[in-house]
């Protein structure tokens, strides 16, 4: 059965008009299947944050539609779940900071930095600068986020970092989370635990959709990028 047609299943056999308790059954009612609440509760964090979002900004704009429909490809018949969990988050006065430590529950191992909160949180960056920019609400949001998931104010400034090295020519030592001039052995070292953790069959296993394999490797473009950057200008130094 697909993830859409669970998802469905699931929100036919509850009654709660409270997304924040729409999240925290995920954890009972997938409790005898865990690779299925992994994926289940990744897709759940995406719709629901996003939600909280789009109200924090303020606006939805079709760019940031189309980032979502990147991250998720969901069948025309489950179109209207989606619509309906978005529009609970949407409408329910708890506030995001509530969605968060629940999806952190769910989601996460209760570790700083953990790898499956890390890819929500680049979910959301990848929505929020689908129209060229991390506006400041949307970054403040972020930022908020980050802190609820126990993501480190470093950590927390690599993933920064990767989605805006395109447009404003990032600092590369940022994106790999090095002080500037850190030895080559040790640019190596850290670049290659980057790249082993960010392998597409990690996140998989981490329940994350296949469709994000695709923002996957644009993270890896980037901490290739920065290597590269970093390489070049040692060697000509």
């Amino acid at each position: 059965m697909s993830i859409w047609a669970r998802i469905s299943e699931f929100l036919s056999s509850i009654s709660t008009v409270a997304m924040t308790n729409v999240i925290e059954r995920v954890r009972t009612v997938f409790e005898g299947d865990p690779e299925m609440r992994r994926r289940v509760a990744f897709s759940i964090a995406m719709i629901a944050l996003s939600a909280k979002m789009a109200k924090a900004d303020g606006v939805v704009t079709r760019d940031e539609v189309q980032a979502f429909q990147q991250i998720f490809i969901v069948p025309a018949d489950q179109a209207k779940n989606v619509a309906r969990l978005f529009d609970l988050a949407k409408q329910d006065i708890a506030g995001f900071d509530a969605y968060a430590q629940r999806i952190a529950g769910l989601c996460g191992s209760g570790q700083p930095n953990c790898a499956l909160l890390e890819d929500v949180l680049d979910g959301l960056f990848h929505i929020a600068k689908a129209d060229g920019v991390v506006h400041e609400h949307e970054l403040g949001f972020l930022r908020r986020v980050g802190e609820v998931f126990q993501i480190e104010d470093s950590h927390f400034e690599t993933i920064l970092a990767r989605h805006t090295i395109a447009r404003d020519g990032t600092d590369p030592w940022r994106v790999l989370g090095l002080a500037p001039n850190t030895p080559f052995d040790k640019v190596r070292a850290r670049y290659r635990l980057m790249v082993a953790e960010n392998h597409p069959d990690k996140l998989i296993a981490r329940g994350v959709p296949e469709e994000f394999l695709a923002i996957a490797n644009s993270r890896l473009a980037a901490i290739n990028g920065a290597y590269e950057a970093i390489e070049r200008s040692m060697r000509f130094a």
